[in-house]
């Protein structure tokens, strides 16, 4: 099995040693994704909602990136630093899955990079 590494200026850089994406198998993996913006690698928003937003929208970036869409995601993983905001991200998260939602856990942690208040993962079957 290859790997393939994705990368698009749609979507934040790396801010460390890993990928923005990697095709391998049949699936996109992307690396977690925070709520920085991709032009200006600043954070965007100070609320959880704010920053789930942006998230999505890098998410759906890179996806698009591969000829995909959010219709092909089957599994994410949302990292919250505070569980109380579980409601308002969980809203912003719906908006982008009408239909078929992927497979998903949803964990409080105690830090996330750069201090933010979301992070998501995701992967996607590729067609």
């Amino acid at each position: 099995m290859s790997k393939e590494i994705i990368s698009t200026k749609d979507a934040p850089s790396a801010i460390g040693p890993y990928s923005q994406a990697v095709k391998a198998g049949g699936f996109l993996f992307l690396s977690g994704q925070i709520g920085l913006n991709p032009k200006t690698m600043e954070l965007v928003g100070c609320c959880a909602a704010c920053q789930a937003k942006q998230i999505m929208d890098n998410i759906a970036a890179l996806l698009a990136s591969q000829g995909l869409s959010m219709d092909d995601v089957v599994r994410m993983t949302v990292y919250l630093r505070d569980m109380n905001d579980f409601g308002t991200v969980n809203e912003v998260y719906a908006r982008y899955f009408k239909d078929n939602p992927p497979a998903r856990s949803c964990v409080e942690v105690s830090r996330l990079p750069k201090d933010v208040l979301v992070e998501i993962e995701a992967t996607a079957l590729c067609k």
